[in-house]
């Protein structure tokens, strides 16, 4: 099977050596990805143009896998599967077409658009001409329309070869991976910064990855298995890294020393502190993050430069002036929307009275509350790093049993205290309902710095709306010595 690949217009305006750069690093793109798929696929570059040549005989999933790698790959602008043959001149090549298109074309408007190059005794437009003509004659109903076609009989006239385009795909467009230097990109696993990677992968710049894990091993498993998929649909033909850093020491010290309304932007702060610091580790100058204006407190404008004075690296925002449906709908497109669907919401660090312009002097106040370079030390100090599509994060998992109100006998309540982990303000608006079992109400971020006041010989039950933080909390207290501890199953999935 041939494919014929046209380049994007970004790299066809380019100058000669530019455009031979570009078209060098897409053909290495195009062979390392699409051999990971089918080792016999076979890439040959031409000076505005690529052809890829796979087996005879593939099957219907490997071939749609493959030409689905070649659409996505940056710096495509037209994927055609084609056909070629042989012509002598005008009159041979007009039967030839007319022996394949006649009957896809009969009672349809059509048109014939034709490339040439070589050296023939008849223009592109002559072609064009010839060809319609000899259509029209072969069939009936069939009428030529030129500007909205039902059909478009789409030829490529190379020297005396005929190529016919089969199929079509549309690709991405940009620029080739890693022809634009490279980027760290923090990643949430949400609907935005996927897309934000994308839109950074398409223009031709090498993404690497990081995630500022707050919510133990559920969100490390899904926030890489989404960067991975990302990167298995879009970028596969370089390997990159992706590295976890545990920030829930920093969040709780931040909720412990940090004004409420200030926690989301010092968060935000600290967490552009340790991706700098990663960055510098994989030698990548550019920080990316997948914040869109307005979308949450901390990404006001004013909150966002704040944000900035953290680093002295340059932070990209590549779906900052992008409407929310927007941005689903580009996750829809390349494919990720259904696994970002699926994140859990992770509860426990956002506040619930932010403020939407914090002052300058009382966020660096607030940091100087905290000992910046030593929790930021201690968390890159146990970061785990690795390889996409090579490595994964080895995730000793722990049972933690989740049990429903309605579960709890007379005799088990007796010996259970329910402790109720959310912030204040969550608790004063949503408090559990009255019941026959002892409720405590610690807030997180103080429960490991309280674990001595529990006592060994109760059971506790660990409550948060969501079930992510009181999971992480509960296998704390395990390592804290206290054993005998489940999580309460959050009251939406009760009733």
């Amino acid at each position: 099977m041939l494919y014929h690949l046209t380049l994007s217009a970004d790299t066809t305006i380019k100058s000669p050596s530019v455009r031979r750069h570009l078209g060098k690093i897409l053909s290495t793109n195009l062979r390392n990805a699409l051999r990971r798929i089918e080792p016999e696929a076979k890439v040959r570059a031409e000076w505005d143009q690529l052809w890829i040549r796979l087996p005879d005989g593939l099957d219907t999933d490997t071939t749609e896998r493959l030409e689905l790698c070649m659409a996505r790959t940056p710096g495509i602008h037209l994927v055609a599967r084609v056909e070629q043959s042989s012509f002598i001149d005008l009159d041979d090549l007009a039967q030839q077409v007319v022996a394949r298109w006649a009957a896809r074309v009969e009672g349809q408007q059509f048109r014939v658009s034709a490339r040439r190059r070589g050296t023939h005794d008849f223009n592109s437009q002559q072609a064009e001409r010839h060809i319609g003509g000899a259509l029209l004659d072969a069939t009936e109903g069939a009428s030529v329309n030129l500007q909205h076609p039902r059909i478009d009989v789409r030829l490529r006239i190379e020297g005396d070869q005929l190529l016919h385009h089969i199929t079509e795909r549309p690709g991405v467009g940009g620029y080739p991976l890693g022809s634009q230097g490279q980027a760290l990109v923090l990643m949430s696993g949400g609907y935005d910064s996927p897309v934000a990677a994308w839109k950074m992968m398409r223009r031709g710049v090498k993404c690497h990855f990081v995630l500022f894990r707050f919510a133990g091993d559920e969100q490390l498993q899904a926030v890489h298995r989404i960067t991975h998929h990302l990167w298995q649909q879009h970028g596969s033909s370089h390997q990159v890294s992706f590295t976890s850093v545990p920030f829930e020491e920093i969040i709780d010290a931040i909720r412990q020393h940090v004004d409420e309304g200030l926690t989301g932007v010092v968060l935000k702060r600290m967490m552009i502190r340790a991706a700098t610091r990663v960055a510098h580790r994989a030698r990548v100058s550019v920080l990316v993050t997948g914040e869109a204006i307005a979308q949450v407190s901390s990404q006001t404008l004013h909150n966002l430069a704040l944000i900035d004075n953290a680093t002295h690296l340059p932070i990209l925002r590549p779906v900052l002036a992008d409407n929310k449906q927007d941005i689903i709908d580009i996750a829809r497109q390349i494919d990720t929307a259904e696994l970002s669907a699926s994140m859990p919401e992770y509860c426990g660090t956002v506040s619930q009275k932010p403020h939407i312009k914090a002052c300058r002097e009382a966020v660096t106040e607030a940091e100087t509350r905290l000992d910046m370079d030593a929790l930021i030390h201690a968390a890159i100090s146990r970061a785990w790093s690795g390889k996409l599509g090579r490595d994964a994060p080895s995730v000793p998992r722990e049972t933690i049993a989740s049990v429903s109100l309605e579960n709890l006998t007379a005799t088990s309540a007796r010996n259970t205290t329910i402790i109720d982990v959310r912030a204040p303000d969550e608790v004063d608006a949503r408090p559990l309902p009255q019941s026959h079992v002892e409720i405590l109400q610690i807030p997180f971020y103080e429960l490991q710095s309280r674990a001595e006041e529990l006592s060994p010989d109760r059971h506790y039950l660990l409550y948060c709306e969501q079930g992510t933080m009181s999971r992480l909390q509960a296998l704390h207290l395990r390592d804290r010595g206290i054993h005998d501890v489940a999580i309460l199953a959050p009251l939406s999935r009760q009733h």
